[in-house]
């Protein structure tokens, strides 16, 4: 077998890379097989030492890291099928290197400074380090632009001072990106963004966790609470081409359009495990493979493998590095909360086909449905992009003077167009409810969707799993357009207690 290390010089081709994920799915598959079992909890936290240097191995810390830093220099499309590979066996682990190599190699290696760039790589490829991210703050999760932390300068050097917690690989990163506002000589922040590279070996950049919190899933990853008081070099900010807002939400966007690369793994997975499963488990004197209800689990479950393979092939066409992202947040949302929905959903029904033995703690069905469920909230809760995805799609009809949905819809998505057409065709309330937009937001995704598996489905990709995913994402258009028109108002009832009580009765 060839080592990864050997086809460094030569990464220049497909049989290349093909040889080094074979190599890393073969490392993962030992470390989680052989050395370790990933099916079995065993209470403790954090990816045992043999486990994580057997990964390292491999070196895929260093698979997005530019050729002319010792690293392969792979383009999206190989991260996102190294991370699916990954996600196969840890949803974890796939988390793991999606933090280091789309929240930290990426956005460094478009922004950072020469002059610093080699000495950070040089750790990355040598001594395997990794790299996290630090935006959200306790009081700031979903505001991230209102966020605290204060950047001042100081004897030509910038003081971080703040609290950010929820970041994953805390106390485990090596070099860390740190956002914050810089302080006006009035002392009020500033609006914009800044981005530096902070370095834990380095005494007075060394980031203090202050708290290590007891997450419910995702035990192979440590988060917590870290206090913030670091000095920092010139060198070591990020240069954004524009706005430290814009370079902060190109950085998000390409985080989001490879959400699909932890998806389609993890999917994939649960598919097997679902269809194994129900071929051998007898109910009633035949197997439960032959129940249309379990049916409708399965194909649905294949659905969202099939949609998440599109999306995997849409952002391996958009999300380089060399492309400017910060404009792309529609599409970016849309996949995003749909990928997390759709893990959810396949981990929910695999717990329900499973059964009972799924609610073991050494069963994979009930981990999938505690570890993929953060998916939904992190980076942006799915709620709130819905809602940004309606404003979005609002904001642009206002623009061309074009309400009518169906009429939109032809532009915007027209491989959708002929699925859909007859659904849409109503003007939009651009007045609508809060509760309204999410829906809508969830529709638009869902007809996105539609458009993107019909451009796979043109590259020879199996019709009848197109097929399939097409047709029941038009029932969740028909479900969601249901909801939509369905005006429910409801309010909830503060003092409910009052006269409540059945008893009474």
């Amino acid at each position: 077998m060839t080592s990864s290390h050997q086809l460094t010089a030569n990464f220049d081709n497909e049989l290349s890379f093909s040889q080094f994920l074979e190599n890393f799915q073969n490392s993962v598959k030992r470390a989680f097989h052989e050395i370790d079992n990933i099916d079995v909890f065993s209470g403790t936290r954090g990816f045992p030492q043999a486990v994580l240097d057997e990964i390292k191995s491999a070196n895929p810390f260093s698979l997005v890291i530019p050729k002319k830093y010792g690293g392969f220099g792979a383009n999206v499309k190989q991260n996102i099928a190294m991370i699916s590979a990954a996600s196969y066996e840890s949803l974890a682990l796939s988390l793991t290197l999606g933090i280091n190599n789309a929240l930290f190699v990426q956005p460094f290696s478009k922004y950072g400074q020469e002059s610093f760039k080699q000495k950070v790589f040089d750790r990355f490829v040598k001594n395997h380090a990794l790299g996290g991210l630090m935006i959200t703050e306790p009081e700031f999760g979903s505001d991230a632009l209102n966020m605290q932390t204060s950047v001042t300068l100081k004897e030509n050097k910038y003081h971080f001072e703040g609290k950010k917690h929820w970041q994953g690989l805390t106390g485990m990163a090596d070099f860390w990106l740190l956002t914050g506002r810089r302080k006006s000589e009035n002392g009020n922040l500033m609006r914009d963004i800044e981005m530096f590279v902070s370095d834990n070996s380095v005494p007075n950049q060394k980031i203090v966790v202050e708290e290590y919190f007891q997450n419910l899933g995702l035990y192979q990853i440590p988060y917590g609470l870290n206090k913030l008081d670091v000095l920092l070099p010139e060198d070591q900010r990020l240069i954004p081409h524009s706005t430290g807002v814009k370079m902060m939400l190109d950085l998000l966007h390409r985080s989001r359009f490879q959400f699909p690369a932890m998806g389609l793994g993890f999917i994939k997975r649960l598919l097997d495990e679902a269809i194994e499963h129900t071929k051998t488990r007898l109910v009633g004197g035949k197997t439960l493979l032959t129940y249309d209800q379990v049916q409708q689990r399965l194909s649905r479950m294949q659905a969202n493998f099939t949609i998440c393979s599109a999306f995997c092939h849409k952002s391996s066409q958009v999300a380089d590095i060399e492309n400017d992202l910060s404009p792309l947040g529609l599409e970016a949302n849309m996949i995003k909360s749909i990928t997390s929905d759709m893990m959810q959903e396949s981990a929910q029904n695999l717990l329900q086909l499973v059964g009972a033995k799924g609610y073991k703690l050494n069963n994979i069905a009930g981990s999938a449905v505690v570890d993929s469920r953060p998916f939904q909230i992190f980076e942006g809760s799915n709620d709130i992009l819905y809602q940004q995805i309606t404003e979005s799609v609002i904001k642009t009809m206002k623009g061309i003077k074009e309400f009518n949905l169906s009429k939109f819809i032809k532009d915007f998505t027209p491989r959708a167009f002929d699925f859909v057409k007859k659904m849409l065709d109503f003007d939009v309330n651009i007045q609508m409810s809060q509760r309204n937009s999410v829906i809508f937001g969830q529709l638009i995704s869902r007809i996105y969707a539609i458009e993107l598996v019909s451009q796979l489905k043109v590259k020879t990709f199996n019709n009848d799993l197109a097929d399939n995913s097409i047709e029941l994402l038009n029932f969740d258009v028909t479900t969601l357009l249901s909801q939509y028109n369905s005006n429910n108002s409801t309010k909830v009832i503060i003092d409910y207690q009052e006269n409540s009580y059945w008893y009474d009765k």
